[in-house]
């Protein structure tokens, strides 16, 4: 195995410590086996708040910019619901995204064979489904500016949220959607709404001149966004990569989530530009929330921190088998009939977020020695 490698774990409030600590034992599991990984801690979100008055210390966000590597639980929770606006526990997030110039996030959208009478839509129109959304993180209308809202001179008030790209942020976020498409099924959708937005234009313009130029092995083509998020629910399965911008990012990668049937299910990663030292700076991180409600009962589903965690092996560390064994070991367990609370269904086998770590755990053991 190749030397060192760094991860910082941010496991943050509510379940986050419980599914981050069966990540932990995943690490373990591979530490083992000579992988050389080295684990730091630090606190973010409300945790962060109460013992430093802050949702992100500054040696926190100091260690994540050394590091580069980050696995992060979830935060927030409402004891926390009052706070200024900029002392939130999901402003520590926000400032980790920022500061890590973390531009491009991967949301996978896929269905386990186990799970496919999950989803609202026909058994037929999503088994096998594997599709990839990549959002582009840090522009567009979230960030534009001019924004805010104003007074009129007759007394009545106007709201401008402006959206704005530019070519570089364009090209960038659409080479990593070539880049993983070259390895998936080669495949790329470039979703904007080039009909009535000029920022659409520059987007569709761009994408295909860096297709051109660069990627004319890969398959693309370009879809208005409205007609996207009727063709996910139409027929999902004609989708590999999906590339858009952040606000349609946002809106299509929520419509895809559900497809699987269990929010509870899915990973992210979101991804910055090529260090000097030939990586990315990256934060992996389950799609769900918190969930203050359940937590300390061992009920809370570790399966999307896990397959965040096989997202991180693949994606920051180059190990796309060691990524595929804990997938695998993950639909194996499922397959078996062992589910957490939130996707129990009659017939099959209610465990705690303890017991899917070491069912996980022993899926991987028995798949390594296969």
């Amino acid at each position: 195995m190749s030397g060192e490698r760094r991860i910082l774990f941010l496991p943050g409030d509510g379940i986050g410590p419980e599914i981050m600590a069966q990540v932990r034992r995943l690490i373990d599991w591979f530490d083992e086996r000579g992988y050389g990984f080295v684990v730091e801690e630090g606190e973010v979100g409300g945790t962060a708040y109460e013992r430093h008055g802050t949702p992100l210390p500054d040696a926190v966000l100091a260690k994540a910019q050394e590091i580069g590597t980050v696995m992060f639980g979830a935060v927030g929770g409402p004891q926390w619901d009052d706070l200024p606006f900029h002392l939130k526990p999901e402003q520590g997030l926000l400032r980790l995204r920022k500061e890590l110039g973390l531009f491009a996030n991967l949301r996978p959208a896929m269905v386990f064979d186990a799970l496919v009478d999950a989803s609202s839509l026909k058994p037929d129109l999503v088994r096998g489904l594997d599709l990839m959304i990549v959002r582009e993180l840090t522009g567009g209308v979230y960030f534009g500016e001019p924004r805010g809202i104003e007074e009129l001179p007759d007394g009545e008030k106007r709201a401008v949220d402006t959206q704005v790209y530019t070519t570089p942020e364009i090209r960038r976020i659409a080479r990593v959607a070539f880049e993983l498409a070259r390895g998936r099924r080669n495949s790329v959708t470039s979703v904007e709404k080039a009909n009535v937005m000029y920022s659409g234009v520059l987007w569709r313009r761009t994408v295909q001149e860096l297709h051109d130029r660069e990627y004319p092995d890969v398959e693309l083509r370009h879809m208005y966004a409205d007609n996207c998020a009727m063709q996910l629910v139409r027929q999902p399965k004609q989708f590999d990569v999906i590339v858009t911008d952040n606000l349609f990012g946002d809106l299509l990668s929520d419509e895809a989530a559900m497809l699987t049937g269990s929010l509870g299910m899915l990973p992210s990663a979101s991804l910055g530009e090529v260090r000097a030292d030939g990586r990315r700076n990256a934060l992996y991180e389950p799609v769900h929330g918190s969930a203050p409600d359940i937590a300390g009962q061992d009920r809370a589903n570790p399966l999307a921190c896990i397959l965040s965690f096989a997202m991180l092996l693949r994606h920051s560390f180059g190990l796309s088998a060691e990524a595929d064994l804990v997938e695998k070991a993950v639909a194996a367990v499922l397959e078996a009939g062992y589910r957490t609370a939130d996707i129990h269904t009659p017939g099959t086998t209610l465990v705690g977020t303890t017991e899917m770590g070491s069912r996980v755990l022993e899926a991987m053991g028995r798949l390594a020695l296969a």
